[in-house]
């Protein structure tokens, strides 16, 4: 099993059910990890792989559009994107918001979608 993660993704994101946050946007940290076809490093070939400069693009993109109640929303919309749009076997997805609440470094959620590994975010 081959696989990508991509780590402290920060994007600015409309996340929350405060008004303040349905207004402005406000930094939110993805930690991406998806499974990818073991051909890809067999054959070196990028165009049977993920190319993750464009998943960064692409979630930045579509985050910048939406405005999300929950964060657990924003990650099942990311997870959805992975599997649609980039084909990838499984994925998890943590998505936090840093320094929310007083005294707590982050809060935040866990996707996962078709695997059964860890739930241990990449090292």
């Amino acid at each position: 099993m081959n696989s990508i993660f991509i780590e402290g993704l920060r994007v600015d994101a409309r996340v929350g059910i405060y008004s303040r946050e349905r207004i402005a946007s406000q930094v939110v940290e993805l930690d991406l990890h998806f499974g990818i076809p073991e051909t890809a490093a067999i054959q070196d070939d990028i165009a049977r792989s993920i190319d993750y400069a464009e998943v960064v693009g692409v979630i930045r993109a579509e985050l910048a559009k939406r405005h999300f109640n929950l964060i657990e929303t924003l990650g099942e919309f990311v997870v959805d994107m992975l599997y649609a749009r980039f084909s990838a076997a499984w994925v998890k997805v943590w998505v936090s918001k840093p320094g929310v609440v007083k005294g707590v470094r982050r809060v935040g959620a866990h996707i996962q979608r078709g695997c059964a590994v860890s739930t241990a975010m990449p090292d």
